[in-house]
Order: C-alpha cells, then structure tokens, then sequence
C-alpha cells in the first residue's frame, strides 16, 4: 500500500442554517485514504453519509475544516482553492446508486463522451474506453445500448466512465443497493481491483454488511461523527502515476 494520501479531510463539519434552526450535518470528519486503498463509510440513513461524499467530491462544500486531493488543497471550509469544475473533471471520478448512463449511447459511447468533455480526441477518447471496458469485463458488450445490458453490466460501465480521465479518486455512493448478493460482490471486489491497480484511493458509501472483508478501511457514521472501525495493514503494489 502506497504511503501517499489520495484523500484527506481535515475536520470538516456542514451546518445549515443557524440560531434556533441550526442543523449539524457532519462535525470535524477527519479520514484519510491511501493510494491503492479503498474504504467503506457505514452508517444508517440521515447519518451524513451523503454530506461527506459530496464535500470531498466538491459538489458541496464544507462549512469548515480542510478538504485535499493528491496533496493539494481544494477546500478550506467553503472557500475553494482550485477551480473546481475543473479538478472535478481531472481528479474525481462518480459512482452512484443507479448507473445514471445515457440511454440513448452505447456503452463505449458513455464512457467516451466523460474524455471528449474533457477534450480528448474522439478517436483517443475511443480507444482507451475500448481497454477500458474490456479490462472491466464488458469489452464484448461496446456497442450493446445499456437498455441490453444487466444491473451488473451496467456498473462496470459506469466504473469504466468513472475510470476514464485518470482521476486520483473514487467515490461510489451505493453502488450495490440495486445488485443481488453475487453481482454486489463483484462490485465491491471490482472496486478493490481498480484501486490497486489504477493506484486510486476509493470511498464507498454503503449499507452492504457481506463484503465488507473486501475494504481496507471500514468507517462508521452517525450523527454526522465520523469513527474509524478498523483498518487492514498489507501491503500492495501501486503504480505510479503518470
């Protein structure tokens, strides 16, 4: 396992509102994630789970405390220090419940559109989505439109698009709730796989309590308070990135 952070948070805490209205959605979350590492983050619906993925995805900014990327500080409470449409693009990649593909592409054009957007050539754009999807086990599914393609299918594209500009980090919210217990599995070992061998540090949100052997770092939340379980030591061979 590679000793360079991926992810750090630094006691960051969300509040709505204030006075008599106040509401603490998250307080003084602190969790790092390593290279290759990837981590599970428990807890019960209205824990904060949701508020912590999408302040370290940019998407909603912490009300205090420290948000860093591969080294660099993008948040510092709610004032951000990068351009943050653009580090998202870069460095994040997104995971949901449901795949949210584009029904009317196929599956080799979701995940290229996510590389042109970023502009990539469309033929590059392509190729590396064609090794993409064959690596993750559909390169014989490029052409098939998601409407022909299973729930687990469907979330191996969606890691694919995930996957397809390099990003430093993963976060996947739920990405099993809607898979039966086997194609959870693979899912979970799926994201297990691309951390090590992308050398990306991976956040799941997740209720799943049968694969939990899979994650390297297992955290619970409740009552928007974060606390660390327990964490694996092993080592892993990380690639380095270019």
């Amino acid at each position: 396992m590679s000793d360079e952070l991926a992810i750090e948070t630094i006691s960051i805490s969300k509040i709505y509102g204030s006075g008599n209205t106040e509401v603490v959605a998250m307080r003084d979350a602190s969790v790092q994630v390593r290279r290759g590492e990837v981590i599970a983050l428990l807890g019960p619906s209205g824990s904060g789970k949701s508020t912590f993925l999408t302040a370290v995805g940019l998407i909603n900014p912490p009300t205090s405390g420290q948000v860093r990327i591969g080294g660099t500080l993008v948040m510092d409470g709610p004032r951000a220090a990068v351009n943050l449409r653009s580090f998202r693009r870069r460095h994040i990649g997104y995971v949901f419940q449901k795949s949210n593909l584009i029904p009317f592409l196929s599956a080799i054009e979701n995940v290229q559109i996510a590389m042109e957007l970023n502009g990539m050539t469309s033929r590059a754009a392509r190729t590396r989505a064609a090794e993409l999807l064959d690596e993750l086990g559909v390169g014989d599914r490029l052409d098939h439109s998601t409407a022909m393609l299973s729930g687990g299918q469907q979330q191996r594209v969606a890691v694919a698009r995930a996957l397809a500009n390099h990003p430093s980090v993963i976060l996947a919210d739920e990405p099993t709730a809607a898979l039966d217990s086997h194609r959870g599995r693979q899912v979970m070992e799926l994201f297990r796989n691309v951390a090590r061998e992308h050398g990306a540090g991976v956040i799941v949100v997740t209720h799943d309590q049968r694969t939990l052997e899979v994650f390297d770092a297992i955290y619970e939340m409740e009552d928007g308070v974060i606390h660390q379980q327990k964490r694996k030591v092993e080592s892993a061979t990380v690639p380095e990135r270019g």
